[in-house]
């Protein structure tokens, strides 16, 4: 039987009501919303040793041991790398000249890291850090960088990545930030945080709803949902002036906001009749186009990352489907067709694979189909899920699920071998957007 459009509006409303943020808790310093249990990994885990940095006396012990920590958690939460404990090696080396590699083979270490931190006039730190190949015993890679020291971790994270990278091949995304909805109480709050949960800053605060969060692809400003009219109503929020402005406050609801990969151009939902339709936007909010016409419900537009197509979740074909049309609204093509049930579509970064949330007869689960060969793989092994989201080198993907009856969040890797399970300790988190890669 056909769902009535009350019904389907409101199975997509509680879809995109109940999502989660990305905290992941380190084990110094400030405490994050979330601590992360890996469940699984890689099959292959390349093994590094990370020296902990010499630093100057002035900073405390947990500075002290900042950059080290903070390297080797990003790594261990790929589920690619096995970081090994170094303290028990007599010897620490400093500089490439005292690095003694039959030691670390002995400790079975493929990879080095050994760095410095030192102080420059003017309240500024200098990081050193070297990537050693133990093995071949030679530098993979070696860098400097000139930072204020609040920088600190932030540079740990971009250390991270370039190890990542050198060592898999992939781009690292350690750097990035992530968007999130905080509910404490009746509050909600839309926060930015690192990508590890840490340094949150509240960007908007409101007693009704904040939905939806959507990073433009600069990375400079962030479209959402907010009910503080008592209507959901599109806003793009500056993240450099703190300024805002209203998007799309049309007649009926205006939701689903998601940005074109050049920025120019926003898809939204409307309800301009009876029913969810997408539409285009001019990223000014001029240019309104309507882009789907049917007498079904259309949702969930996004982007295809060359721009030319957008992907959406409608119930035309009389259950919750992927559909696909080009940028101009023309040639809708149905996507997904195993199964009854498929939405929240979320494109990868490079558009070779789609993921979404399919229905099985167990529950509401992660999967990822293979837009060239149409082949669909269940990537999660949790029942109550929602709103996959892809970070920014497809590696991973974030999505919300329910555990013990609340919302929390877990993480998948594309290939389903690496998994994770985040638990929260305080308020509840909601609607998770992974920002881009930042230069």
């Amino acid at each position: 039987m056909r769902p009535t459009n009350s019904t389907m509006s409101k199975i997509l409303d509680r879809l995109r009501l109940f999502f989660g943020a990305l905290m992941l808790c380190l084990p110094f310093g400030s405490q994050a919303a979330l601590t992360i249990e890996i469940v699984g990994g890689a099959a292959q885990q390349i093994p590094i040793a990370i020296v902990p940095f010499t630093q100057p006396s002035g900073l405390s012990i947990k500075e002290q041991d900042a950059v080290a920590n903070v390297i080797g958690a990003d790594l261990r939460r790929s589920g690619l790398f096995r970081v090994l404990e170094t303290r028990g090696v007599a010897n620490q080396p400093k500089d490439i000249s005292e690095v003694r590699y039959p030691e670390w083979a002995a400790l079975q270490a493929q990879a080095l890291t050994i760095g410095s931190i030192e102080t420059l006039p003017n309240n500024r730190l200098k990081v050193t850090f070297r990537l050693l190949d133990v093995l071949k015993q030679t530098q993979l890679v070696g860098m400097e960088y000139n930072i204020a020291p609040n920088q600190l971790r932030m540079t740990a994270h971009k250390i991270a990545d370039v190890i990542y990278e050198k060592l898999t091949g992939e781009q690292g995304v350690f750097a990035t930030r992530v968007t999130y909805v905080s509910k404490i109480g009746n509050r909600y709050t839309l926060q930015v945080a690192d990508v590890d949960g840490f340094n949150p800053q509240t960007i908007v605060s409101s007693a009704e709803p904040i939905i939806s969060p959507k990073w433009s692809p600069d990375g400079t400003k962030i479209a959402y949902v907010s009910f503080e009219k008592k209507k959901p109503i599109v806003y793009v929020q500056s993240l450099v002036s703190g300024q805002r402005y209203v998007l799309a406050n049309f007649k009926g609801n205006n939701s689903a906001p998601a940005w074109s990969p050049d920025g120019k151009k926003l898809a939204i939902v409307l309800t301009h009749g009876a029913n969810s339709q997408v539409y285009s936007i001019n990223a000014d909010g001029t240019g309104l186009k309507q882009l789907t016409r049917s007498s079904a419900i259309d949702t969930e537009p996004v982007w295809s990352p060359d721009g030319q197509h957008i992907y959406f979740t409608s119930d035309r074909g009389g259950s919750p489907q992927v559909y696909r049309i080009s940028a101009s609204g023309d040639n809708p093509q149905r996507v997904t067709f195993e199964g009854s049930y498929n939405v929240c579509p979320r494109i990868s970064p490079d558009g070779k694979s789609l993921a979404f949330i399919r229905r099985n007869g167990d529950g509401m689960r992660v999967a990822i189909q293979d837009l060239a060969t149409n082949q669909v793989q269940v990537l999660s092994d949790t029942t109550m899920d929602e709103s996959p989201s892809f970070a920014p080198n497809g590696r991973m993907l974030l999505y919300a699920t329910k555990m013990n009856g609340k919302g929390t969040l877990a993480a998948v890797s594309a290939d389903g071998r690496v998994k994770q399970r985040l638990s929260e300790s305080g308020g509840d988190v909601r609607e998770p957007a992974w920002g881009p890669l930042m230069n």
